[in-house]
């Protein structure tokens, strides 16, 4: 981490010390400035953990807390049933008060998809021994995409497969996408729903009904997972690419 010292004149003392964001290296800078450039630089400074406290980001940290209740109540139905939906309920509300607030940032956009992934990571590891391979897929995909693209990650397809543009298509707001994205956030609620007898003792849900959801929710599934495969794929040969490109 470098870190930057801002003085006002060479013959004032130095007005503060800032973190600069993304450096390896611990070293001190010090850049001369002005005293109207100096509060804007501090101002600039402070804003960065400002961003902590925005409204969605908050929402962001209350969405873990119901998903480490849920993870702890997870043997009760009536109980973690109500936690977990509600943090999904609460996804769709901090992105609204990301939008209404302007309150948009890269960190935000980065905490929702880490809460997904762990909210998710959390059922598929309780539901099946197995379960912790969908969750590394998912947090492999995530690395890729957040590493390359950023946090604008779902507008940066426009090069990729016809297949892959059409899930992706309109941020997912499309049949096959709505398809894709219930594959990849209901299937494990659904199934928890189904191997408690929340489907069927709670919500009275046929079971012919049950066996259907579980079979749409899983070709979702298997397409997200054909997505996830392919970023995965790309982010493989954009490294090989790379190295190859440092080599000549």
């Amino acid at each position: 981490m470098t870190f930057i010292k801002l003085v006002t004149k060479p013959e004032e003392s130095p007005v503060y010390i800032c973190p600069a964001i993304n450096v390896t290296h611990k070293e001190e800078k010090t850049v001369t400035l002005d005293a109207t450039a100096a509060e804007a630089e501090r101002s600039s400074c402070d804003m960065g953990f400002h961003i902590f406290f925005f409204v969605p980001n908050v929402i962001g940290y209350i969405r873990i807390l119901l998903v480490l209740i849920a993870w702890i109540l997870y043997s009760d139905p009536r109980s973690f049933v109500p936690l977990y939906v509600l943090s999904i309920i609460l996804d769709g509300v901090d992105g609204w008060a990301a939008r209404r607030l302007q309150q948009t940032s890269r960190f935000g956009a980065w905490l929702d998809v880490v809460i997904d992934n762990l909210g998710r990571g959390m059922i598929w590891n309780m539901l099946y021994e197995w379960g912790w391979l969908v969750s590394s897929v998912e947090w492999c995909v995530f690395v890729c995409n957040h590493n390359a693209r950023g946090a604008q990650w779902k507008n940066s397809f426009t090069e990729s497969p016809v297949w892959v543009r059409a899930v992706m298509a309109k941020g997912f707001k499309t049949p096959l996408g709505i398809l894709t994205i219930a594959g990849l956030h209901v299937l494990p609620v659904w199934l928890y729903g189904y191997q408690y007898e929340v489907l069927s003792q709670t919500l009275f849900v046929p079971n012919w009904l049950q066996i259907l959801g579980i079979l749409v929710l899983t070709a979702g599934r298997l397409l997200s997972f054909a997505v996830e495969m392919w970023c995965i794929v790309t982010h493989l040969r954009f490294l090989i690419d790379e190295e190859e490109e440092k080599k000549n």
